[in-house]
């Protein structure tokens, strides 16, 4: 969960109301929130130098305050006491709208395609008749910092940039340039550096050498210039110094270039609606059009309402009471979202910008819990058919872990990432692209895929334990992982068993009776042949030849249950074997135990 650090004194002036620490702490539990720590700046300096030293009584209380990880609107003083406001009563909930100006006094952003090949998305938008002092000032800068440490990925995904809309002249260009074409003064320098020498500067600055990696690499890097060709920004790196806002600052400009469209909207709405607060008409935002690369116009930021149906029976089944519509309608306006009561059983649930965590009907029902309060929700034992029980897959899974067990085979469990050498060119797989899931920006090369096989890690395994006395009989029922279009969330987990034999001798015969004795418990019977036909039956299982490259050739085989292929067996190949620094020879099955959970 992030920290947000507020001082007390002017947190409890924007709620206009003062709480002892006990008091603000049962405000902040009820919120769904967490004070975390009461300290002051100079006692967080004396505890870092490790100083003994007596606090003053004129230090500044701070509140660390503990907010959810998608409550992006809370990471600010200024957004947490809005909601705190509303919360208790004090506020209304705020109608966020777009300034009603003519479209050809609108600001543009113009995107060039070459933008595509490195951070292809930016979105924009003007605060207009801002009215910023010291506290205003560094609460906004640190709101930029929090979220490029959150949502943001360390900038990965999006990079905020903040200028004086007064300096700068539109309309602006969002463009990608070769790093020695590009030169300006960057933020709190007056020396003008061109990009390449701008990397070598910033790699001994500790707080920006840690994003250079970002676009160090790329043979063009980003940059936003206004009409005049004076810079913006280099993001993610580096605002210009010409468009540096300051407390002088009345309208401000501000760009949100990404890899990420959805969150670059989230980011720029969450500047835009914290801070609109303060400018001038109050929770009112100047839009600006970017025109892509495609020649395709939109206008950002978008602060339309999300609206959601949801059942009140749902609601009360999820969180277990028996709530009515209106009361339902109260708790959630006090959570900052707009609710009219359709019915007694139904109600419409609409979600401001500010509330970008509200995806689901569940998201509203944990809304409704917050605000009714989880002590207020009486105690009762779940009517769940499932109540004290396994998952039926998880069950099913243990009674076929015994079972291989019983016929002699050791329990392995191997890692669920593997280096995409192991998963493919070890095992003599070619990568298609369309089977693994990729891991991004892995630690190490051991852990660049998730795997799509248990074979790799089952002859990881023989060949990590090539001394241990033979014959060497280990499986593993766990899942596996491959990519899916057709899933929401683009891939599947299938729940797969591996077993491989070592010997002296292959031991076939050994990996082929653990399948029967397997289909044999799973009370699955072979296939009759019909030798009118040619065919086998489709209720129960039989082996034909196939051609799978980790298996030696004539010597494996396809398990077909109901029409389908659900594993393969055989003698593992002598050059696969070579490359696990396997010595002895050896013989796996790789079986989808899925198809089998409900017989």
């Amino acid at each position: 969960m992030p920290t947000v650090s507020v001082g007390r004194d002017r947190l409890f002036a924007a709620l206009e109301q003062t709480y002892t620490d006990q008091e603000f702490d049962e405000l902040c539990f009820e919120f769904g929130i967490e004070l975390d720590d009461v300290t002051t700046e100079k006692e967080v300096m004396r505890k870092e130098k490790h100083v003994d030293e007596e606090a003053s009584s004129d230090e500044e209380i701070i509140y660390k305050i503990d907010v959810p990880a998608n409550r992006y609107d809370l990471l600010c003083l200024e957004g947490l006491a809005k909601a705190l406001r509303i919360f208790t009563g004090k506020d209304p909930i705020p109608t966020f709208r777009l300034s009603d100006i003519p479209r050809r006094s609108v600001q543009k952003m113009v995107v060039k395609p070459e933008t595509s090949s490195i951070r292809p998305f930016v979105v924009c938008a003007v605060l207009r008749g801002v009215t910023f002092d010291e506290a205003r000032y560094n609460s906004f800068i640190d709101l930029q910092d929090k979220l490029h440490q959150n949502l943001c990925r360390r900038r990965t995904l999006v990079a905020i940039g903040t200028h004086d809309l007064d300096v700068i002249e539109g309309p602006f260009t969002y463009e990608a340039l070769p790093p020695i074409d590009i030169k300006f003064a960057p933020l709190k320098q007056t020396k003008e550096f061109n990009g390449a020498d701008l990397m070598e500067f910033y790699k001994s600055d500790l707080k920006l050498k840690k994003f250079l990696h970002i676009i160090e690499s790329s043979p063009v890097y980003p940059v936003i210039y206004d009409s005049k060709r004076r810079v913006l920004s280099l993001p993610p790196i580096i605002n210009g110094a010409h468009s540096a806002i300051s407390l002088k600052t009345k309208n401000v400009f501000i760009e949100c270039t990404a890899t990420d469209l959805t969150k670059a909207k989230i980011v720029l709405n969450t500047m835009v609606t914290t801070f609109s607060q303060y400018s001038s008409p109050q929770f009112e935002v100047e839009p600006v059009e970017v025109i892509s690369a495609d020649g395709k116009s939109a206008l950002y930021p978008d602060l339309s309402l999300r609206t959601f149906e949801v059942d009140m029976a749902y609601i009360n089944r999820i969180i277990g009471t028996s709530l009515g519509a209106k009361e339902v309608a109260n708790l959630l306006n006090k959570m900052q979202l707009q609710t009219e009561v359709q019915s007694d059983s139904r109600i419409r649930v609409s979600a401001p910008p500010t509330r970008s965590d509200v995806l689901h009907a569940c998201d509203v029902a944990e809304d409704v819990a917050i605000a009714y309060g989880y002590n207020n929700i009486s105690r009762t034992v779940p009517r769940s058919h499932t109540q004290g029980k396994q998952q039926p897959l998880n069950h099913f899974t243990d009674l076929i872990r015994a079972e291989v067990a019983m016929a002699g085979f050791t329990e392995v469990v191997t890692w669920i990432l593997c280096s995409r050498e192991e998963n493919f060119t070890m095992v003599n797989r070619k990568d298609d692209g369309n089977t693994a899931v990729i891991i991004g920006n892995p630690r190490t090369a051991d852990f660049e895929v998730v795997r799509s096989s248990l074979l790799p890690g089952m002859l990881k395994t023989m060949g990590s334990n090539k001394d241990a006395p033979r014959p060497l009989k280990l499986f593993e029922v766990s899942d596996i992982v491959r990519l899916d279009s057709k899933k929401d969330v683009g891939a599947v987990n299938s729940r797969h068993l591996a077993a491989i034999y070592s010997n002296m001798n292959s031991g076939f015969e050994v990996i082929h009776g653990l399948i029967d004795r397997v289909f044999e418990v799973l009370g699955v019977r072979p296939a009759e042949f019909n030798k009118g036909s040619g065919t086998y039956s489709d209720d129960g299982y039989h082996i034909v030849p196939s051609q799978e490259p980790e298996y030696f050739s004539g010597r494996q085989a396809n398990i077909i249950y109901a029409g389908s292929c659900v594993g393969s067996f055989g003698i593992v190949n002598p050059e696969v074997m070579l490359r696990f620094d396997i010595t002895d020879p050896c013989s796996a099955v790789e079986l989808n135990i899925e198809p089998f959970l409900h017989l």
